[in-house]
């Protein structure tokens, strides 16, 4: 009888275990804004946590069930040991559902990243959540005056990453008449203790959009050939050799009627007919919605002549990285907007930016203070929107906001909006024009190098490593909340800060 060889068998591996973290947020599977932060943070740190969502819709059609994407993280990453879970969830959760997961899935901090209007009943739970672990906000605030609505908010969580320069400020100057001990990350490489106030950190985190995914493209890339055959069709269909590029939701605050009056200041004032017909608007974005305006009516009534085109169609992130190469500047000029990630899209795509200044647009451009150093700011400083400092990137042109009008509601009782002149902004889209191509490509270039840096912490890799790096060290410090708190009864005094500088 011959012998039996047997397969050789492979040790079963032994699954490493991680922190679990329970992420709160938009559906990471969707295409706002959030979501697509949420995927980045979560794939970017699947080796480091295990990651459970309760992903949010309005009206989720995939409520009660589980959704298992570790195997398509592991072969995106190529990385093994990823457990990355979304519970689809209509609305943005309630006590009784964290409830549970805190019982059955027993992470060992939780994240939330979204406005803080939405969180009401997390806030209220903080006692009992930290008990068990502590709560970590993904944070962003538009603009000024310091929203003190928020600090309660603010307090019941462990460790704030603000988004901007500007909320990583508002996040300090709001908890300044708290009852906590505030160490800031972004300037302490090691905590401090306190005595008789609770710790609570901050760090500034901002949004990092991946660098092989938005690049320049050049005959190196692989995709070159893909991109000669778009480009050509596209520039050949409209007749054009000059394009500004919108890529935005159609709602109020980003503007998008005076963005086309911009482009018509542009076009009339400072072409010539036959220049301006080589030239296109290109917005990206929903003709029509409720919570915006009727672009087709808009551009039939002020520029019918003009080469304005609406690029409605949901497309992959290869040909919107084509899109921004294609053009020669991207515009944000949003009255109110928390980080704008159009705008470092693009810079990351190697194509240069005019921007509003205002909330974090503020950051993408860089500004340098009378040293030479990117902008910090304080009690004294709260935003650069008033143009205190001129100075900025090469790779964007600032557009300062000639209307500061103080806004609110019953939620949000005041908050800045900062307008710009659409005169202004046709003048910053002639003087991108007037520099030529070979010189916009050499300031978009440097602009990438940038946002690549260390300095930025805007690429994906630089904002997922400051993640890890700052859950680790929170949880490494982290201690449970008491049952119950004592306060002393005082009257109520104004304010510390208030921020309308």
């Amino acid at each position: 009888m011959s012998e039996i060889k047997l397969p050789k068998l492979k040790p079963l591996s032994k699954r490493v275990k991680k922190k679990k973290i329970l992420l709160l947020s938009d559906d990471l599977r969707l295409h706002s804004g959030i979501a697509t932060m949420s995927r980045e943070i979560v794939t970017g740190t699947a080796h480091e946590f295990d990651w459970l969502q309760l992903g949010a819709a309005i009206k989720h059609p995939d409520t009660g069930k589980i959704v298992d994407l570790s195997e398509d993280i592991e072969k995106r990453r190529g990385i093994d040991n990823v457990d990355v879970r979304v519970m689809p969830w209509s609305g943005y959760g309630n006590p009784q559902i964290l409830r549970h997961l805190l019982r059955t899935e027993k992470p060992d901090a939780i994240l939330h990243f979204t406005d803080p209007r939405f969180w009401g009943w997390l806030y209220d739970m903080e006692t009992e959540i930290r008990q068990t672990c502590p709560i970590m906000y993904y944070a962003i605030w538009d603009d000024t005056p310091v929203p003190h609505w928020n600090a309660s908010a603010y307090e019941s969580c462990d460790l704030i990453m603000g988004i901007s320069k500007q909320s990583h400020n508002i996040h300090k100057l709001a908890l300044a008449d708290r009852d906590v001990t505030i160490h800031d990350w972004n300037i302490e490489d090691k905590p401090t203790s306190s005595e008789g106030k609770r710790d609570l950190y901050v760090d500034y985190v901002p949004h990092g959009v991946p660098s092989d995914q938005f690049y320049p493209i050049t005959p190196d890339s692989p995709d070159y050939g893909e991109f000669v055959e778009f480009n050509n069709n596209l520039l050949e269909q409209h007749g054009v050799d000059f394009i500004v590029f919108w890529n935005n939701r159609n709602i109020r605050r980003k503007q998008p009627g005076d963005v086309i009056l911009a482009y018509k200041e542009f076009c009339e004032k400072y072409l010539k007919p036959d220049e301006a017909s080589r030239c296109m608007l290109l917005m990206h974005t929903q003709g029509r919605d409720e919570n915006g305006t009727d672009l087709p009516a808009v551009i039939n009534a002020l520029c019918p002549n003009l080469k304005v085109v609406i690029d409605n169609q949901k497309v992959s992130t290869k040909v919107l990285n084509f899109l921004y190469n294609v053009s020669d500047v991207t515009l944000n000029i949003a009255s109110n907007e928390g980080f704008g990630l159009s705008s470092l899209e693009s810079i990351m795509s190697g194509t240069p930016i005019v921007n509003n200044v205002t909330g974090g647009l503020q950051d993408q451009l860089r500004f340098r203070d009378d040293k030479g150093n990117w902008i910090e700011f304080d009690e004294t400083v709260t935003s650069n929107h008033t143009g205190i400092y001129k100075e900025c990137g090469e790779w964007g042109i600032p557009v300062f906001p000639a209307s500061r009008s103080l806004q609110g509601s019953i939620p949000t009782p005041y908050i800045f909006d900062d307008r710009c002149k659409f005169e202004d902004v046709g003048q910053a889209i002639y003087k991108w024009y007037a520099m030529g191509d070979e010189e916009r490509k050499r300031r978009g270039l440097v602009g990438r190098d940038w946002v690549m840096s260390e300095e930025s912490r805007m690429s994906a890799v630089n904002m997922s490593n400051r993640f890890v790096q700052d859950i680790n060290k929170l949880l490494k410090v982290w201690k449970p909340k008491a049952r119950y708190s004592m306060y002393k009864v005082a009257d109520k005094k104004p304010f510390k800060h208030i921020g309308i500088v």
